[in-house]
C-alpha cells in the first residue's frame, strides 16, 4: 500500500512537472495537505479515502477557530479541492471529492500594497554597487520593477533570455506561457553592470557552470526564498518601516503603469494575466494621483 507521504509527493512533482507552478506556490500546497493531514491524525481517521464532506465542515470549524483569515481559508479549501481531483485521477479515491460542495468563503477586498516613488528612491540607493552582491540585488530590484514580472519568472531567467541590445527579455510565466516585456534604461544599466563584473565573481565560486542570471554566493541559481531574504535585508537596511514582498514591486510596477495613463490592456499583457479581471485590481490610485486628478478637473477645486 503507498503512504500517504508518497502519495502527497506525486502530488507536488505533479504540481512542478505537469502544472508549472512555481517553488512558492508548491510550498503553500504541501503546507495545506499537511495541515489536513494533522487533523485528519487528531480525528484518528487514517487514509485520505476515508474523509467524508461531514468531516470537511468541522475542518472548516477548525479553522475558523484558530482566526484564519478569510483569503487563507479560501486558499487551504482550493488546494485539497485540487489535491482531490488528483486523487481522483490516480484512482487513489474513487470517484469521490469531498471538498467538492464546500464553498469558498468570499475573499477579503483589499487593495494591493505599493509603493510610492520616495519610498522606492531609499531602497534603490541601498545597494552598495561595488561588491558583486550589491550589483545583483540592484539588477534583481530594478528588473522586478522595470517589468512587473513575477519573483519566480525572476529567478528562472537565463542569460540568453535577455537582449539588452533591444532592451527586452523573455519571461517563462504560469501555465508554460511566455512573453516579451520591455527592460528600461535603469534595468538595463543595473543588469549590464551585474553580469560584465559581479555575476562572473559570483560564478567563479563554483567548479559548476549555470546560465541562471541570479547567482548566490556560491555561484548557484538564486531560489525564490533568497529573493525574498534579500529583499527584506534591504527593506531593512533602508529604514522603510513597512513590510513588503517581492510581489509588492509588481504591485507598484502596475499601479504606476495605470496612474500614468498606461492601456489596462497592455499592463494586463506584460503582467502575464489570462484575465482582465486580474489586473483591474490595480485600478485603484494613490491619493496624490486622486488629488492631482480633482484639482485639474472640477470648477471649483
Amino acid at each position: 500500500m503507498v503512504s500517504e507521504r508518497h502519495i502527497v509527493v506525486d502530488f507536488l512533482n505533479y504540481l512542478m512537472i505537469e502544472k508549472n507552478y512555481s517553488s512558492y506556490t508548491i510550498e503553500h500546497y504541501e503546507k495545506d495537505i499537511n495541515d489536513f493531514t494533522s487533523f485528519l491524525k487528531q480525528q484518528a481517521i487514517e487514509g485520505f479515502a476515508a474523509v467524508s464532506y461531514v468531516l470537511v465542515r468541522q475542518y472548516l470549524v477548525t479553522l475558523h477557530e484558530k482566526k484564519y483569515a478569510r483569503n487563507t481559508v479560501a486558499r487551504k479549501i482550493s488546494s485539497m479541492r485540487t489535491f482531490y481531483r488528483f486523487l481522483n485521477r490516480e484512482k487513489i479515491v474513487e470517484e469521490h471529492n469531498p471538498f467538492a460542495m464546500v464553498a469558498l468563503p468570499k475573499k477579503a477586498k483589499m487593495l494591493p500594497q505599493f509603493l510610492y516613488e520616495k519610498e522606492l528612491e531609499r531602497l534603490f540607493n541601498v545597494s552598495d554597487d561595488t561588491t558583486p552582491i550589491g550589483q545583483r540585488n540592484q539588477a534583481i530590484l530594478e528588473l522586478l520593477y522595470g517589468t512587473g514580472i513575477r519573483v519566480s519568472e525572476c529567478c528562472q531567467m537565463r542569460l540568453k533570455d535577455l537582449d539588452l541590445f533591444v532592451e527586452a527579455a523573455l519571461v517563462k510565466g504560469k501555465g508554460k506561457k511566455e512573453r516579451y516585456v520591455p527592460i528600461g534604461s535603469f534595468a538595463k544599466e543595473a543588469l549590464e553592470k551585474y553580469i560584465d563584473e559581479g555575476r562572473k565573481i559570483l560564478l567563479e565560486k563554483t567548479e559548476k557552470k549555470s546560465d541562471a542570471l541570479f547567482l548566490n554566493y556560491r555561484g548557484e541559481p538564486l531560489s525564490t526564498r533568497s529573493v525574498r531574504n534579500i529583499l527584506n535585508k534591504l527593506i531593512e537596511e533602508s529604514s522603510l518601516t513597512i513590510h513588503i514582498s517581492p510581489h509588492v514591486l509588481r504591485h507598484t510596477f502596475a499601479t504606476h503603469m495605470l496612474n500614468e495613463g498606461a492601456d489596462l490592456r497592455a499592463v494586463q499583457e506584460l503582467l502575464g494575466h489570462s484575465s482582465l479581471s486580474s489586473t483591474q485590481v490595480y485600478t485603484h490610485v494613490s491619493k496624490s494621483h486622486l488629488k492631482k486628478i480633482y484639482n485639474n478637473a472640477h470648477p471649483r477645486a
